[in-house]
C-alpha cells in the first residue's frame, strides 16, 4: 500500500505536469498568435452558422408559441416527434422522408462514382492546356446558381405544341419517350430528372479532391508497374485505386453522412403539383410545415429526426471503415 507522502508526492508531480503542458500549449499561441487571428473570423462565423441555432431545437419538444418565446411555451416532451412517426402527420412526413432516402440513395449508386471517373480521365490527358481547358468547362456548371441550373434544364426538357426542348426532342427520336410526354409533369421522371441535373452540376467540381489524391500518388510505382509489364486496367486496380483509398473512404463516409439532406433549393424549382408525390423531401417538408404552416415546432422536430438519422449513418459508416481498413474520420 502506497504512504502518504508517495500519494502527496504523485499529486504534486501530476500538478506540476499539468502546468507545464498549460505553458506549452500558452506558448504555442503566443507564438503562432498570427495564424490563431486569421482563423478567429472563421470560428465565430461556424459558432454563430451552426452551433448557435442548435438552441432552437428546444422548441421541438414544446407546443412552441411565438408570444411566448422557447422558453415560455409548455413543455410537451416527445409529442411532437409522435406525431410525426404516428399521428395526424404521419403520412406527409413518412413519404418526405422515403423520397429523401430513395433520391440520396441514386445519388449515392449513381453520382458518386462519377467525379471519380473524371479525376481519372484528367489525369490521363498529357497536354496540360487541354487538361486544363476540360477541367473548366466541367467546374463551370457548379459556379452556376440552381436558378440558373434548373432553368437550363426545364428548358431542354420542355414538350408543348408550342414548342420542344432539345433534350425532348433527342430522347422522343431515340424513342425513349413517347409523342406528347412532358418530362417535367411526370412523378416518374423527377427522380432521374434530379440526379442527372445534380451530375451535371457538381461532378466537374467534386473531381478536384479525387484528382489532387491521384496526383499525389508517387510517379515510381507506375512505372514499377509498366517495366513489370502491366496495362492501364492493372495500373488503376494496382496503382491508382490503392493510392486513392483513404481519399475514398473518407469522402464515401462524409456522403452517407449526408443521405438524408437533399437541399429544397432545387426540389422546389423542379417540382410541381403532378410530381408532388415523388419529389416532396424532408427539407421541403420542414419548410412547409415550419414556415408556410406556421407550426414551428413540427418543423424543428422534423429536422432534429433528419439530423440524428444523419448523425447515426456517419458513425455506422465510419465504423465499417474502420474495421475493413485503415481510414477512417476518427
Amino acid at each position: 500500500m502506497a504512504s502518504l507522502p508517495n500519494i502527496k508526492q504523485q499529486k504534486s508531480e501530476q500538478q506540476e505536469s499539468e502546468k507545464n503542458q498549460f505553458l506549452i500549449v500558452v506558448k504555442t499561441l503566443l507564438k503562432d498568435y498570427r495564424l490563431y487571428l486569421l482563423l478567429l473570423p472563421m470560428v465565430l462565423w461556424y459558432a454563430l452558422m451552426f452551433y448557435r441555432p442548435l438552441a432552437g431545437l428546444l422548441i421541438s419538444f414544446k407546443n412552441f408559441q411565438p408570444n411566448l418565446g422557447a422558453m415560455g411555451s409548455d413543455f410537451v416532451g416527445f409529442a411532437n416527434f409522435e406525431s410525426l412517426i404516428d399521428g395526424a402527420f404521419s403520412p406527409q412526413f413518412w413519404r418526405s422522408f422515403r423520397n429523401t432516402f430513395v433520391i440520396s440513395l441514386y445519388g449515392l449508386i449513381f453520382g458518386f462514382p462519377i467525379p471519380i471517373i473524371l479525376a481519372i480521365f484528367f489525369s490521363e490527358i498529357v497536354n496540360n492546356f487541354v487538361r486544363g481547358f476540360t477541367q473548366t468547362l466541367s467546374y463551370l456548371p457548379h459556379f452556376l446558381s440552381e436558378v440558373t441550373i434548373t432553368g437550363l434544364v426545364l428548358t431542354m426538357l420542355r414538350n408543348s405544341e408550342a414548342s420542344t426542348g432539345i433534350l425532348s426532342g433527342f430522347l422522343l427520336n431515340l424513342g425513349l419517350i413517347e409523342e406528347g410526354t412532358k418530362i417535367v409533369q411526370n412523378a416518374d421522371y423527377f427522380r432521374p430528372m434530379f440526379i442527372i441535373t445534380g451530375i451535371w452540376k457538381e461532378a466537374g467540381y467534386s473531381s478536384i479532391v479525387f484528382f489532387a489524391a491521384i496526383m499525389a500518388i508517387s510517379p515510381v510505382l507506375y512505372e514499377a508497374i509498366k517495366v513489370d509489364g502491366g496495362n492501364k486496367l492493372q495500373e488503376l486496380r494496382y496503382v491508382t485505386f490503392p493510392g486513392m483509398a483513404p481519399t475514398l473512404i473518407i469522402m464515401i463516409v462524409l456522403r452517407i453522412g449526408r443521405m438524408l439532406s437533399v437541399g429544397f433549393e432545387r426540389v422546389i424549382l423542379l417540382y410541381n403539383a403532378n410530381t408532388y408525390e415523388t419529389a416532396d423531401v424532408l427539407s421541403t417538408f420542414v419548410l412547409r410545415i415550419g414556415l408556410e404552416g406556421g407550426n414551428q415546432a413540427m418543423g424543428a422536430a422534423a429536422g432534429m429526426f433528419d439530423s440524428l438519422i444523419g448523425f447515426g449513418l456517419v458513425v455506422g459508416a465510419n465504423f465499417i471503415s474502420r474495421q475493413i481498413s485503415d481510414s477512417s474520420l476518427w
